[in-house]
Parts: C-alpha cells; sequence; structure tokens
C-alpha cells in the first residue's frame, strides 16, 4: 500500500491536461498534491492533438508525459499509478484531529496499475479529472478507424479532413449542431443517424439547404481496405463512399469510486459544478471532459485546470481563516 506520510491538500483524480494543470497550479501555490493516474486516457487512440499553442500535432500522450514531468519538478507534488476505487469523507473530528482546519476531509484510496501497489491519501480537498469513457455506436470494425480515420472532436482534427467526403454518425440530439460545425470542413458530408430519430424534418431541410445529406437508414458496419476507411455498409447491403469523418459516442462519467456520495448530473450525465468548479458534495471539484458541456479541446481542458485551482485554492485559505467560501 502506497500511503503519502502526510495529508495533502488535495487529492486529484486523473493526471489528464485538465488534472495536471490543476496540479502545477496547486503545488505553486505551496500546496502538497498528490495525482493518482491510470494513464489510460480517452484520447489514447488519436495520433496527433491540436490547437494546443507551441504543442499543435504533439500526440496526446507526449502532452501528457511533458506536464507529468513539469508538476513533478516540484517538491510538494506526487503521482501514483493507480485507478481510484473509493473517496470517502472523513468525520468533522477525523478531518480536525489530521490538522484540516475547517473539519472538511477525504481518504481517497486506489488500486494500483502496471505493478504499483495500491494507493490511500488523505485530503483536505478532492478534483474529479478523471475525464470520461466512450461508448461508441454499436458497429463491429468502427474501433478499428476510429482515432485515424474517425473523430469525435471535431475542433480537434476536422482540419485534416478538409474538402474530404465525411460522415457523421450518431444517435444523439446534438447531431444537427455538429453536422453544422462540420459543413466549415467538408461540403461533402452525410449524416448517419443509424435509425435513431435525432434529426428533425426542420433540421434536415436546413441542412439539405447547405448540401448536407440525411441518412436514417441502420448501419451494418464500417468498411474499409486495410488502414483506410473507404466506406459505409447499411443493413440492406448498400455501401456509401466515405473516407472518413467524426462519431459522436455516448459518455459516461467514471465516479463510481465516490460509492453512497451522491452527486448531481445533467442529462447527460455529466458532472454538475458551480461557478467555482465544486460539485454537489461539499469539498468535491471536477474539472475538464467530465464537467459540462463535455469534452472539448486539450487547451480548454488546461485553461479550466488552472482556472479551478485558483478557486479550490481560495477555498482552502478561507477555510483556515474561517471566513467563508465566497472570494469575490
Amino acid at each position: 500500500m502506497q500511503e503519502t506520510k502526510l495529508p495533502v491538500g488535495v487529492a486529484i483524480i486523473g493526471g489528464g491536461p485538465a488534472g495536471l494543470s490543476a496540479g502545477l497550479q496547486l503545488v505553486r501555490a505551496n500546496r502538497r498534491i498528490t495525482v493518482l493516474d491510470s494513464n489510460r486516457p480517452r484520447h489514447a487512440a488519436t495520433l496527433r492533438s491540436h490547437g494546443f499553442l507551441t504543442r499543435d500535432g504533439v500526440p496526446p500522450l507526449e502532452v501528457r508525459r511533458l506536464a507529468r514531468e513539469e508538476f513533478e519538478a516540484y517538491p510538494t507534488a506526487k503521482v501514483v499509478q493507480a485507478v481510484a476505487s473509493e473517496v470517502t469523507p472523513l468525520s468533522r473530528e477525523e478531518a480536525l484531529e489530521v490538522g484540516f482546519p475547517d473539519g472538511i476531509g477525504f481518504r481517497v484510496r486506489g488500486t494500483g496499475v502496471r505493478g504499483a501497489a495500491d494507493a490511500e491519501v488523505i485530503s483536505r480537498r478532492v478534483l474529479i479529472a478523471a475525464g470520461l469513457t466512450e461508448d461508441l455506436p454499436d458497429l463491429p470494425m468502427i474501433r478499428a478507424y476510429y482515432g485515424t480515420a474517425l473523430h469525435s472532436c471535431v475542433e480537434c482534427d476536422g482540419f485534416e479532413k478538409s474538402d474530404k467526403p465525411l460522415v457523421l454518425i450518431g444517435e444523439t440530439s446534438d447531431l444537427f449542431a455538429r453536422a453544422l460545425l462540420i459543413s466549415r470542413i467538408s461540403s461533402d458530408l452525410i449524416v448517419f443517424t443509424n435509425g435513431a430519430d435525432t434529426i428533425t424534418p426542420a433540421q434536415e431541410e436546413q441542412l439539405s439547404k447547405i448540401g448536407i445529406r440525411v441518412e436514417r437508414r441502420q448501419i451494418d458496419d464500417i468498411v474499409g481496405e486495410k488502414a483506410d476507411m473507404t466506406g459505409v455498409r447499411l443493413t440492406d447491403g448498400e455501401v456509401i463512399p466515405r473516407v472518413g469523418g467524426f462519431v459522436r459516442p455516448r459518455w459516461h462519467a467514471p465516479v463510481e469510486f465516490l460509492g453512497e456520495n451522491a452527486i448531481e448530473r445533467d442529462d447527460w450525465g455529466l458532472v454538475v459544478v458551480d461557478k467555482r468548479g465544486e460539485t454537489s458534495v461539499r469539498g468535491i471539484y471536477a474539472v475538464g471532459d467530465i464537467v459540462p458541456p463535455g469534452p472539448q479541446q486539450i487547451v480548454i481542458a488546461a485553461g479550466d485546470g488552472a482556472r479551478v485551482a485558483a478557486k479550490l485554492n481560495m477555498d482552502m485559505i478561507r477555510g483556515a481563516l474561517g471566513v467563508g467560501l465566497i472570494d469575490e
């Protein structure tokens, strides 16, 4: 069992751009910070990340590696290779006993990965930056092309698909807005609803006016030759030629480690936070893809991490002085 010798200011669950950005800001505020991370990010299949100044075109795992090195260069920073398994609030008496002046604290446990020992951290606050897990449309070959021909983030990967015959596959109500976004990239786009009633007749008419076709028939699979996607095969056998495009996954916020600590979510299942980044559970914050509006560019996740870290730091300062939560 890896156990930090001293209680920490914040236990951060997730070592992606949001979590490490927050961690960097907090260690620079002389906070003792522990990050629990399995290094299995949602975008692991993506070969290049885009839109991050000074890092455009760098593989996402390389961005994480550099960020982790910068974070761990500080003496109060620690990263443990673990998947969070349990977050338990301390009683007020327990929190005060370990030196948390506002009586708020948590015990965070994690299961070690890649041969690392299990971890246990006692912290004043918890920041969830665990990202999301994705449920892609149930098509046999979709993952074979995901991250190369097919992507989920238009802002991240759209430019490289410019002027190509593209698909947009999804079964959610935001498909229309995504189609409009992709229309800036290619004039040859077909929206596949896979049998779902997610594009209204009025929306279909509007898309038709700008040359975007809506295909409502069910999909059998994605087809290709070796590593190259060549089309979408429908259940009636027709193959519609396409070379790539975008998928709208359904997202799941992996917060099972909270156990019975009920946490508010929105209609999409994302974790609801206030303007400071705090969830409905006092002392637990969340940042990055896991909060509305969901997955965004790396640069936005990193910026959000820095913003929430500042609010979280002020929360702990005010808690130590007994002057309340409001920092404006």
